[in-house]
């Protein structure tokens, strides 16, 4: 067993001192920066709206072709003198100059008066410093500290805001520098600017040969800056894995809607004999006002062939046609797409296994020495990993045990939530090899045999054990899982005409229903239902959303099963999970009793919050913002599992909780709240700018968010209560959940001081769980010993210090995952090793467990409490990381509340406003009464 894991993240060494930098600082300067928005304004149509200098393409540009530059200062676009680029060395005005010439020529398309102006600028740009041009600014040196850092109240590090985009690059070029050995090969890298931070890529490419045909792979070290709660000092945290190439496309041309592509090309500067050590980051997709394949507006391949006419250059086209002939290279360029499994299948396997792993970090911490240090290793911090589950080993002569007990516990946890109620199930099929697999599922996952069912007609059957009745009907689905009919008409709002195709489908249901075999009794709906790619040619045409609503406004709950050939896996197990999926939208699950030990008291219930954000890309187009709340008491006997109906301001059973949310999320009341996390950034286009209104929307969201938040929380001060909370998905709605806001055993709200955990219930503790949350906002791992053998471990860890609040909770691999050997190689073939590149390598997920409020001996000082004995935190980090498993489930990512939180967020499904409905058609919008 392992002792300890080790993270892939790293720390300012304090024995080094200050990391200090020379670095080579330019600002736009305020004439630039003014004749740059008069030529950006005069090629916009929009007006009233706020007004920021659209460059990021620039920026994109510069990275690709400027030497020596590092990253670009935020804001830059709004205020001139601002820092905008940095630098290793100054970037001469003969580079700078055309750069920034070809992209104000490329703002909007322009006449033969309008060329000229454009060389006008260039030529001034290049004058220098005569009397009435515009000029450069000067390069000035900034002694830079990259590690430089302020401490917080509650004592987090937060290091400048700069540094999180600045840092990356420095170690990216720092690491890149330094050619990696392994296994006899030399890998080398270049430098990928990322929204977050910053990726080394080897290149070129690997090859790797498989049945008859060429795929392209290479290795991938994504670089991000971090903060940690409580923590002294902040993180650099390293996500290694492959970067898959694609060679073919699977898709037709108008079905890509964007594909990433890595561009290698020379430096166009006589004098430059390097060709840099960057790829150029570019998005290409299909241009439906075109009809064809092109560049996306931010990609700086718009621009580089107007800077370099002689070398050839990818066509859009031909690189969607071709990929494999640019990722070899032609002449001196060359170029790869990302590949992502909606264009096509890839030969080569996601994910590295822990022994490589381990290799490629040891390479970074030997680059980032002496100035950066491993941050320090976990060790356990309890051997109680798992709750009371059931016994995995069966005796030989018992070998359905572990089958029986947990139908046994399905069907109690079923009668809790009927509460002595029928349960109605129609199954609506398009295959009935999908039907057949459902119907003889279903009494194998109560403890019946397959021919229990009560009832003679081939279509309807009853099962009856104990208090539980369920009634299952099927049919066939017909037209109803036919594509929805989107109207063709530019002249309204996608929003709208979704809403409208959605209530058409609403109608169709309401003819093709049938009336319920028992009167008070719970529905659902079990729809068989094509996948999404049978759906792709016709944007927003599948109806399972449409359905969902439709079902939710007759009272029924939904689940949705794809039709044999569209996914792979066995029938009979897809066909257990859909049965085991509407259990638990019953809310007929709970969690297994836990063993942490007698500090956890015995009348604890749980509470999640989880904030449901719809954009206007969102399922139905339309904006939606829905906090959910989900209380779970595991020592109630009926209705265990409950959510938070905010209108009637009471707790109601979880499938009422998931009908009400399809009813209330609607557009009227959301459309201008754009949550912060959206707000745009300073180098989008105007067009994408949000108004004053929007801001003003955007505050008032947030503090009926908080206000919500703070009302539940005195509705749960009568019992003990775990408070739950997703930090990278909250924070967007309560922004003090920010690691630099956070204060031990406190809770703030908006501009107010910090108040006590107390003010807001006796027995009340708080945990802040994170993932990745896309952003490697939680490093990776791998478990080791002194032996420097590593591998995986379930557990929860820590630091050795009673005091410590932030933990590690990893969870074992599941048994549906290919069991590979530990110190398999990918990246590069071996004679000694064994190596395959086909292999998908999957590792358990890290989940941050952060035990902001519990009653420690300075809280009950606090609240003046003699009656209790002080908590230890990491008995409730242990429960946190117990509530991921359950018996019916491989370990979950998140605690079983939290978990079911989040796909209450299945039924959020807000429309636009009817009255964008055309006159003639009204009566065709109308949701049933």
């Amino acid at each position: 067993m392992y002792r300890t894991i080790r993270t892939a993240a790293y720390e300012p060494d304090p024995d080094h001192g200050p990391w200090q930098e020379d670095l080579h600082v330019l600002r736009l300067g305020e004439d630039l920066h003014a004749e740059l928005v008069r030529r950006s304004r005069a090629a916009q149509s929009e007006s009233g709206r706020p007004f920021r200098l659209p460059v990021r393409r620039l920026n994109a540009l510069l990275g690709a072709m400027a030497p020596g530059v590092l990253a670009t200062g935020r804001n830059a676009g709004t205020d001139g003198r601002l820092p905008w680029l940095y630098a290793r060395e100054p970037v001469p005005r003969e580079v700078l100059a055309p750069l920034i010439g070809t992209w104000a020529a490329a703002l909007t398309p322009r006449d033969e008066s309008d060329a000229e102006e454009d060389i006008d600028l260039e030529g001034e740009l290049l004058a220098g410093d005569r009397a009435g041009m515009v000029q450069i600014p000067s390069w000035e040196t900034e002694r830079v500290d990259l590690t430089e850092t302020l401490t917080s109240r509650g004592g987090t590090a937060e290091p400048l805001q700069r540094l999180f985009g600045l840092l990356p690059e420095w170690i990216a070029f720092r690491l890149a520098a330094r050619p990696l050995p392994l296994s006899g090969t030399t890998l080398r890298f270049r430098v990928v600017t990322s929204p977050q931070g910053a990726e080394l890529v080897s290149w070129p490419p690997q090859r790797y040969e498989h049945r008859g045909q060429a795929w392209y792979y290479s290795a991938r070290v994504r670089i991000t800056v971090h903060t940690v709660p409580f923590a002294p000092r902040f993180r650099v945290h390293t996500c290694t894995g492959v970067r898959r190439w694609a060679t073919r496309l699977s898709v037709r041309h108008w079905e890509l809607s964007g594909a990433t592509v890595l561009l290698d090309a020379p430096l166009p500067w006589s004098g430059e004999s390097s060709r840099g050590h960057r790829l150029a980051v570019n998005s290409l997709g299909y241009d439906r006002r075109r009809k064809e394949i092109g560049w996306r507006r931010h990609s700086p391949a718009l621009l580089v062939p107007d800077l370099d006419v002689v070398r050839r250059y990818p066509d859009p086209g031909e690189l969607f046609a071709c990929p494999e002939r640019w990722i070899e290279g032609r002449g001196d360029i060359a170029a790869g797409i990302v590949h992502h499994p909606a264009i096509g299948a890839h030969e080569v396997g996601s994910g590295l296994m822990p022994g490589e792993r381990a290799e490629l970090d040891a390479w970074v911490e030997d680059g980032l020495r002496p100035v950066l240090r491993r941050s320090a290793d976990l060790t356990r911090v309890t051997r109680r990993n798992t709750p009371s589950l059931l016994p995995r080993s069966a005796k030989r002569a018992e070998p359905d045990t572990r089958d029986a007990q947990k139908a046994l516990l399905r069907r109690a946890a079923l009668a809790r939530a009927l509460d002595g109620r029928p349960l109605d199930v129609q199954i609506l099929w398009q295959s009935s090899q999908t039907r057949d697999a459902l119907l003889a599922e279903l009494p194998k996952l109560i403890g019946l045999s397959p021919g229990s069912a009560m009832g003679a007609a081939a279509d309807a059957r009853q099962w009856r054990i104990g208090d539980v009745v369920i009634n299952v009907r099927t049919r066939a689905i017909g037209a109803l899982a036919h594509p929805l009919q989107i109207v063709a008409d530019r002249r309204r709002r996608r929003a709208a005409r979704v809403a409208e195709a959605v209530n058409d489908r609403c109608s169709q249901v309401t003819e093709h229903l049938e009336s319920p075999l028992n009167e008070g009794g719970l529905g659902l709906v079990i729809a068989e239902i094509a996948g999404k790619s049978h759906f792709a040619e016709v944007p927003d045409s599948d109806p399972k959303h449409a359905l969902r609503i439709a079902w939710a406004r007759q009272g029924l709950l939904s689940q949705f099963v794809n039709l044999p050939d569209d996914v792979a896996g066995n029938l009979e197990h897809r066909a257990r999970w859909t049965w085991l999926d509407a259990f638990r939208q019953l809310g007929a699950i709970s969690p297994p009793a836990h063993r942490v030990g007698a500090g956890i008291p015995a009348d604890l219930q749980y509470v999640a919050l989880w904030l449901v954000r719809h954009t206007r890309n969102g399922p139905t187009r339309s904006p939606a913002h829905q906090l959910v709340a989900v209380r779970v008491r595991p020592a109630e006997g009926s209705g265990v599992v409950e959510g938070w109906d905010a209108e009637r301001s009471e707790w109601v059973p979880y499938p009422r909780l998931l009908l009400s949310l399809t009813g209330g999320a609607s557009e009227a009341a959301t459309e201008a709240m754009e949550p912060p996390g959206e707000r745009c950034g300073a180098d989008d286009e105007p067009g994408q700018q949000r108004s004053r209104i929007q801001e003003g929307a955007a505050r008032r969201w947030q503090r009926e968010s908080e206000q919500q938040i703070r009302t539940l929380l005195f509705q749960l001060r009568d019992r003990p209560t775990l408070l739950l909370i997703g930090t990278g998905n909250l924070r967007q709605c309560w922004p003090r959940l920010r690691n630099g806001a956070l204060v031990r055993d406190m809770l703030g709200f908006g501009t107010e001081p910090d108040q006590r955990l107390a003010v807001y219930g006796p027995d009340l503790r708080v945990v802040l769980v994170r993932d990745a949350n896309g952003r490697d906002e939680v490093a990776e791992w791998y478990a080791h010993d002194t032996r420097d053998k590593v591998g995986f471990a379930e557990g929860v860890w820590g630091a050795a210090d009673p005091e410590n609040r932030v933990f590690s909770s990893t969870a074992s691999t599941p048994h549906t995952v290919a069991k590979l050997p530990k110190a398999l190689m990918k990246l590069v073939p071996s004679a000694d090793r064994r190596t395959a590149p086909g292999k998908t390598a999957w590792n358990p997920v890290q989940m941050e467990v952060c035990v902001l409020g519990c009653l420690s001996a300075k809280a009950l000082a606090d609240a003046g409490r003699t009656d209790a004995e002080a908590d230890r935190p990491a008995e409730w980090a242990t429960l946190a990381h117990q509530l991921r498993y359950h018996d019916d489930y491989p370990p979950l990512a998140r605690p079983l509340p939290l978990h079911l939180a989040r796909l209450a967020g299945q039924y959020v499904l807000p429309l636009a406003g009817v009255e964008e409905c055309s006159n003639d058609q009204s009566s065709r919008c109308q949701p049933p009464s």
